[in-house]
């Protein structure tokens, strides 16, 4: 007569997939493989983009950030609009278009003589990025089951954390042997190729789940329609307590990372008086960081909620800030970037599962572009203000400042973004 047993087993979820299954998946292999060459040739690119401004046209500092911000800018910007068409277009050729177009732009980095040439053209790749990238989010959704997306996210990290350790070594000596033009071929070339991988994928989109409209509303055309769509995804957003609340976590770890970037160099020259070979390796510990953490979670982390793993990456990025900020030796440096690269792991993997799992498929596109404008948002803030505030209070105190914010931002999702438990009722 009790049907609890079985009612529980199938409450059961399935066994989250391993990465090995992931990639036995024909769809999700081939976005992989189209992956790793798009972000290596991405990778060679931007060195050979750097080299020429930082050795050829002896641009500033500010110019080099400024490459940066100028593919970080549009889609920070264009990132809650282009969502909206990619609910709307079909998603291969939306895929394959962006592909074959970024090639294009990529070449015309063949002709550019000046730095404003390198931003247009970074700007225009950027552009046609924001589209591409919520995309991919929904052709993953696709193609892997929801308890296979946690492997599959971090399948996708890998390369392109695989790609920040040994693209730039791989960089360095195609631009020595065959000039900074080779790094220019190879990325177009690289994105050809991704678009073909992606033209043989079949795509089973899942059933769209039905996204509530109110009765008798008006229907809205032009203009008044994109907007009341970005409206939609917004919405979405703001009314999920636990979605909202990994996307400011994501936007904190994004937020450091930028904050980085200018700031270790300053911190290894001033606080450890130490080399240019010293700053490298704190620099490539990051990456490393990430990779290690990405096989750790996978490893360990698969009965542990997305939620807890998200704190935990915040509580570890504040740790490796505070070891930043209260020890300054050679040692401490390597091993606080080490931690802070392993805990960023932590958040991105887990906040990408959880919103691909959460979001209807009709908002994928919407909430996933949303995602990525707070994300590109957050890691220019932090270029742009790293410098500012560290000339008015100093590099560690920056540190120490990053890392109070994040304690702030764990305390506030414990309190306020976490689902409140619901009571059980008595039975009688």
């Amino acid at each position: 007569m009790s049907t609890a047993p079985q009612s529980a087993a199938t409450a059961t979820p399935p066994d989250q997939l391993s990465m090995a299954d992931v990639l036995r998946i024909p769809a999700m292999r081939r976005l992989w493989y189209a992956q790793i060459i798009s972000v290596f040739g991405d990778v060679l690119a931007l060195f050979a983009v750097i080299g020429i401004l930082t050795f050829q046209l002896h641009g500033t500092a500010q110019q080099v950030i400024g490459v940066q911000i100028a593919y970080l800018l549009p889609i920070a910007v264009l990132g809650i609009i282009a969502g909206v068409f990619v609910d709307r277009w079909p998603l291969k050729p939306t895929m394959v278009a962006s592909d074959l177009t970024r090639a294009v732009l990529v070449l015309l980095l063949l002709r550019a003589t000046s730095v404003w040439h390198f931003y247009a053209i970074l700007a225009a790749i950027s552009i046609v990025s924001s589209f591409f990238g919520p995309a991919q989010g929904v052709a993953i959704r696709s193609a892997v089951p929801l308890h296979g997306l946690r492997s599959a996210n971090s399948l996708m990290q890998q390369v392109m954390f695989g790609m920040r350790i040994v693209g730039p070594a791989v960089a360095g000596l195609m631009v020595s042997f065959f000039g900074n033009t080779s790094c220019y071929i190879t990325d177009a070339v690289s994105f050809i190729g991704s678009g073909l991988l992606i033209a043989s994928v079949a795509f089973h989109a899942p059933e769209a789940k039905a996204v509530h409209v109110t009765q008798n509303a008006p229907e809205h055309t032009g203009l008044t329609s994109i907007f009341s769509d970005m409206r939609q995804g917004i919405s979405f957003i703001v009314h999920h307590a636990a979605l909202l609340f990994v996307i400011l976590a994501l936007a904190a770890g994004m937020f450091v990372l930028g904050c980085f970037g200018p700031l270790i160099a300053v911190y290894v020259r001033d606080s450890l008086h130490a080399s240019t070979r010293i700053f490298g390796i704190a620099q490539a510990m990051i990456g490393i960081g990430m990779f290690l953490g990405i096989n750790a979670l996978n490893a360990f982390g698969k009965s542990i909620r997305n939620t807890v793993l998200v704190y935990s990456g915040l509580g570890g990025i504040a740790l490796g800030l505070a070891l930043l900020t209260g020890v300054t030796q050679i040692w401490s440096t390597i091993l606080g970037n080490l931690i802070v690269g392993f805990a960023v792991a932590g958040i991105i993997i887990p906040a990408q599962t959880l919103i691909q799992q959460e979001t209807p498929h009709a908002l994928m596109g919407r909430v996933g572009s949303t995602v990525m404008s707070v994300i590109f948002t957050a890691q220019i803030a932090g270029l742009i203000l790293s410098g500012q505030l560290a000339q008015h209070i100093g590099v560690r105190q920056v540190f120490a400042v990053c890392a109070i914010l994040l304690i702030i931002l764990i305390a506030a999702g414990r309190l306020w973004m976490e689902p409140k438990p619901q009571p059980t009722p008595d039975v009688f």
